[in-house]
């Protein structure tokens, strides 16, 4: 008799059920909190300390923050930076993995040392801020993303996935004459969709909220990212003073953090059930040391 059709199981399996539905809820109240109080105005969200729905609805934060010029530029500028960075991140890691991959390459137990050597010790962030600066990177936005663009992590993951597909595939493509790029285009890549997706999504999110990086290497508020402006609106109660409307209107300076907030995280909760499918599946393939 299996453990869960008896009582004592199925009331087992009730309680698991109820305290993970009680985390989960735990877990949302925060942000259930801030998006209903980007839509409350600033008396109802000084006088209730918590609430889930606002009682006078209205839309004047997101209205300030999408006049700012700064807000919209910052929003314009992540955007960009994660694509760019994203597809920068994928090109590099899966064009290092595909000849690590090889055991006939020359090097290559050197090579995978290395790597390791990186994933376990990394430089430092003096180290690698003189670095930045030595190659003329600060105050680009190319400092935000090459410094990164190979994850150790992932390159290992990527390049045991590689060495699990069938060696038969390669040996009938270079039949028919294709070669080593046209391999890892035509063929191998079309089979890493899963395992492509998931650190795609990796990478995305790591670049989109990366913080540290333009506070270290961009010193002109024009290029900040979306979480400095972020990290500006929240520390700070002059929200900039970047929006084009009435200088007589007082904006809602707490509906205005929690708005500039939910902006910052919807994107990715809005891409990562588009991914899923893919995640867990991405996450086990390649995960066995080849």
């Amino acid at each position: 008799m299996k453990i869960h059709n008896t009582t004592g199981g199925r009331i087992f399996d009730a309680a698991n059920y109820i305290f993970l539905a009680l985390i989960g809820i735990i877990t949302l109240l925060p942000f259930i909190y801030v998006s209903a109080g980007s839509f409350a105005n600033e008396a109802e969200i000084t006088r209730r300390a918590f609430f889930v729905w606002p009682e006078q609805f209205t839309l004047g934060s997101y209205e300030y923050i999408f006049s700012t010029p700064a807000f919209t530029r910052a929003l314009v500028t992540t955007i960009l930076v994660t694509a760019v960075g994203t597809l920068v991140q994928l090109a590099f890691t899966v064009t290092m993995a595909y000849p690590l991959a090889k055991k006939t390459l020359r090097g290559r137990q050197v090579i995978l040392s290395l790597v390791v050597f990186a994933m376990v010790f990394s430089g430092g962030m003096i180290p690698t801020f003189l670095l930045v600066k030595d190659l003329g990177l600060l105050n680009s936005y190319w400092a935000l993303i090459l410094p990164a663009a190979i994850n150790p992590f992932s390159l290992i993951i990527i390049k045991n996935f590689f060495q699990e597909l069938p060696q038969e595939l390669e040996e009938s493509a270079k039949m028919d004459g294709a070669t080593e790029i046209g391999i890892l285009w035509r063929i191998l890549l079309p089979l890493s969709k899963p395992v492509l997706a998931t650190f795609a999504l990796f990478y995305a999110v790591g670049i989109w909220n990366d913080f540290m990086s333009p506070l270290l290497y961009l010193s002109d508020n024009s290029k900040w990212t979306l979480q400095m402006y972020l990290r500006q609106v929240t520390a700070s109660s002059d929200l900039l003073g970047t929006g084009n409307v009435d200088p007589n209107y007082i904006p809602p300076e707490q509906g205005i953090k929690f708005a500039v907030i939910v902006v910052a995280t919807l994107p990715i909760l809005i891409f990562y059930p588009f991914l899923q499918k893919h995640f867990a599946k991405g996450m086990l393939i390649g995960s066995v040391k080849g």
